[in-house]
């Protein structure tokens, strides 16, 4: 099923592409605030520059004029031989003069600059003049979609007395500004489409060393299993972290090895204690009425009836159908409880199969199985054992009036070999279903219940499976999975 979440490979491998794609932005972003910063400085550094030429034109100016050099006389000394036209061509630059109250006197008449020029300086304009230490005031202000920077600053006489305020309505020309980082953007883009491409080969490679010894704890924990013989991790130069926790899976193994070891030992107390609880109570059964038996023979024996021969030979067979019973219980745990030792050998299951199937006389036994052979690493004597139990149920389980139908089907994939015997028999009542495979239970007359057990305990020692789907009046399927031999 697919998960929601992201495993820790691709959480890395994203955070590592994505810190590189946010670093390109934000490289990005800042060189081109940078970009705008430093031209803004620029074009400040420039009307400066600009502002002091015309300033030191004006003294000059106002050196050499036959004017009395007053406030109202300002727009008569510029006006004479055009000068505010010759500063405004000299210095490329429009310049407009106000008087301290914030009039306009004098302007070099600019036409793309007509609709900036103001009448009148704003009263915060003059304040924030006289508030600085240099008597300057710059205002910035965009209009029609270009940029503007203002200066005002006082122009004095000789003796340093303000005689006017001096504007320059400066044109911020950021075209070259803008070719350049459109130029730069270019460039880094592409250098950014090179770097980002290396570094999602260097994030996957990454994220792929980080994860590997993950990974390699994760397989081994998803292998590991009760009882079974579980193999620790031994691995080298890696982290910290990743060393805590391999040394923390390591010592889960050696306490499920001890927990396992305490398990089979209650669990295989547990089970004799039930074993020797049931064979008390099975041979208890046919005692009481060979007790019986015998204590009626013992009042009502008389040597001298005539018919004392038949009733010492009724009083035998009883006896002796009651020992049978008891010997029959006998072998059946018997067969149960010794499970002789392995002999695991490679098997051609559908050979296996069929001779165990030879045994059976009934015809309505048929056997499915594939053309190529399906090797397991299994007991011959044990799989045979498996099959026939499985076989004598479903006949046991067949009513008298229905013809028997036993399918027997093999089939394997690439890792799994899987044999299902089906039948049409009765099936299993629901309610007996979770007891199917349990020692001692059994829904028949006869028999002590430790068939399927046998085979449960059989499948599962060789690493297979085994379960079953029933319906009542219909019929039942068995379906084992035992691993290929590889």
């Amino acid at each position: 099923m697919f998960s929601t979440r992201l495993s820790l490979r691709s959480r890395l491998f994203l955070a590592m592409t994505l810190l590189v794609l946010l670093a390109s932005i934000v490289i990005a972003s800042i060189t081109i605030f940078r970009y705008k910063e430093e031209a803004q400085q620029y074009h400040r550094k420039r009307l400066f520059r600009k502002e002091q030429a015309i300033k030191q034109h004006i003294n000059y100016i106002l050196k050499r004029t036959t004017y009395p050099i007053t406030t109202k006389n300002i727009p008569l000394i510029f006006k004479e031989k055009g000068k505010i036209f010759e500063l405004s061509e000299v210095h490329h630059m429009p310049l407009n003069l106000y008087d301290l109250k914030g009039s306009l006197l004098i302007k070099s008449n600019q036409s793309f600059l007509k609709d900036t020029i103001k009448q009148e300086i704003p009263n915060f304009v003059i304040a924030k003049i006289n508030d600085t230490p240099s008597k300057r005031f710059l205002v910035t202000y965009q209009k029609e979609g270009e940029r503007f920077q203002s200066s005002y600053s006082y122009i004095t006489d000789s003796k340093f007395k303000p005689l006017a305020i001096l504007n320059l309505p400066y044109l911020q020309n950021d075209s070259l500004v803008k070719k350049d980082i459109s130029a730069f953007l270019q460039n880094i883009f592409e250098v950014y489409i090179l770097m980002f491409i290396v570094s999602i080969g260097l994030a996957y490679m990454l994220s792929n060393y980080i994860t590997r010894s993950i990974t390699s704890v994760s397989d081994k924990i998803k292998k590991t299993r009760i009882g079974q013989q579980n193999k620790k991790i031994t691995a080298h130069k890696v982290s910290d972290e990743i060393s805590i926790l391999i040394n923390a899976y390591n010592d889960m193994i050696d306490q499920l090895e001890e927990s396992a070891v305490k398990l089979a030992i209650s669990e295989r107390e547990n089970a004799w204690r039930e074993m020797a609880k049931q064979v008390a109570h099975e041979i208890k059964n046919p005692l009481t009425p060979m007790r019986l038996t015998v204590q009626s023979f013992q009042r009502r024996f008389d040597p001298t009836q005539p018919n004392i021969k038949e009733k010492l030979e009724e009083y035998s067979t009883t006896l002796i159908e009651q020992i049978d019973t008891m010997s029959a219980i006998a072998s059946a745990f018997s067969d149960f409880a010794k499970m002789p030792a392995r002999k695991d050998e490679i098997l051609n299951m559908n050979e296996v199969v069929k001779v165990a199937l030879d045994i059976f006389q009934e015809k309505g036994i048929k056997l499915n199985h594939p053309t190529l052979p399906v090797t397991i690493n299994f007991d011959r004597t044990q799989l045979i054992r498996v099959i026939t139990n499985l076989i004598k149920n479903a006949l046991q389980a067949m009513p008298n009036d229905r013809v028997t139908l036993i399918q027997v089907t093999i089939f394997n994939d690439l890792n799994t070999a899987t044999l299902v015997i089906s039948d049409n028999g009765s099936g299993i009542d629901p309610k007996n279903q979770s007891h199917i495979f349990e020692p001692n239970f059994t829904t028949k007359s006869s028999g002590m219940g430790l068939g399927l057990a046998m085979v449960k305990s059989i499948v599962e020692t060789y690493g297979g499976t085994i379960s079953f789907t029933s319906q009542l009046n219909q019929g039942t399927r068995f379906t084992i999975n035992i691993p290929l031999h590889q």
